[in-house]
C-alpha cells in the first residue's frame, strides 16, 4: 500500500511537471530539448557536479558529458565555475535562466505542500517529515548519488 501511494504520488508530481514545462517550452532558438531538459535537472538535482561527476551519475562518457554541458552553456542555462577548493576544477551551476524558466518542479511541490501544510496540525506534520526523512535515507542506502553541493545564495 505504502509502495503504491508513493509510486502515484511521484508519477503525479512529475506529470504536472512536464504538463508545465511543455506549455512554457517553445521550439525555438534556444529553447531545450527533452534531453536537455533532463539534463540539467540532473545538474540541479547533483547540486553543482563537475562535468565528470556529471557523466559517471549518467553513466556517460566524459566527451558525450561535455558535449551536452557545452550546449546548455550555449543556451545560456549553466555556467562552469572554478572550484573554491581547487582552481583546476570546474563545477556546473545553474543559472538565473533554469530558475526563471525550467524551475518549475520544485514550485509544483511547494504549492502541493503549502496545500498539505493548511490541512494537517503541526503534530501530524512534524510525524511525516520524520517518516519522509527515514524514507529519503533508505533511498540514499539503496541508490547512493552524488551529495548534492550546497545552494548558491
Amino acid at each position: 500500500m505504502l509502495e503504491e501511494h508513493i509510486i502515484r504520488i511521484t508519477d503525479k508530481i512529475h506529470l504536472q511537471f512536464y504538463r508545465r514545462l511543455f506549455s512554457i517550452i517553445k521550439e525555438r532558438e534556444g529553447s531545450l530539448t527533452a534531453m536537455e531538459v533532463f539534463a540539467v535537472e540532473v545538474i540541479h538535482s547533483l547540486g553543482a557536479p563537475t562535468v565528470s561527476e556529471f557523466a559517471d551519475f549518467l553513466g556517460i562518457s566524459r566527451p558525450g558529458a561535455s558535449y551536452k554541458v557545452a550546449s546548455l552553456i550555449q543556451k545560456g542555462y549553466i555556467v562552469k565555475e572554478a572550484s573554491e577548493d581547487d582552481k583546476r576544477e570546474f563545477r556546473l551551476r545553474l543559472t538565473e535562466k533554469y530558475y526563471n524558466y525550467i524551475g518549475l518542479y520544485e514550485d509544483g511541490v511547494r504549492e502541493y505542500v503549502r496545500e498539505v501544510e493548511e490541512q494537517f496540525t503541526p503534530e501530524q506534520l512534524t510525524s511525516f517529515d520524520g517518516i519522509l526523512s527515514k524514507v529519503e535515507s533508505k533511498i540514499d542506502e539503496a541508490q547512493p548519488v552524488i551529495r548534492p553541493a550546497e545552494p548558491q545564495e
